[in-house]
């Protein structure tokens, strides 16, 4: 479930809001234990993944370093050599 969260700091351009959004959704989906709440927990699911996603915002925003920020091209081409090197056997 959580295969999708991935890193947002430090790349140009910055991480978008849908990004960040998609991450806090993928993370409140792992601890609760649902892909999809029921209409009783919905509302409780919703708070949560907006907090975690003001949460994420107000980290990236804070967090610094003297590294300069990764390509996101550049990063996902790693990705995929490293998916074709896993699947590959």
């Amino acid at each position: 479930m959580c295969r999708n969260i991935r890193t947002l700091y430090n790349f140009e351009p910055p991480a978008t809001e849908d990004e960040v959004r998609a991450a806090a959704l993928q993370y409140v989906r792992k601890i609760s234990g649902f892909t999809k709440p029921s209409k009783v927990n919905e509302a409780a699911f919703e708070r949560a993944i907006d907090a975690v996603a003001e949460v994420s915002r107000s980290l990236l925003a804070e967090l610094e370093t003297k590294a300069p920020p990764k390509d996101r091209e550049v990063e996902a081409a790693k990705a995929r050599a490293r998916a074709a090197e896993r699947y590959a056997a």
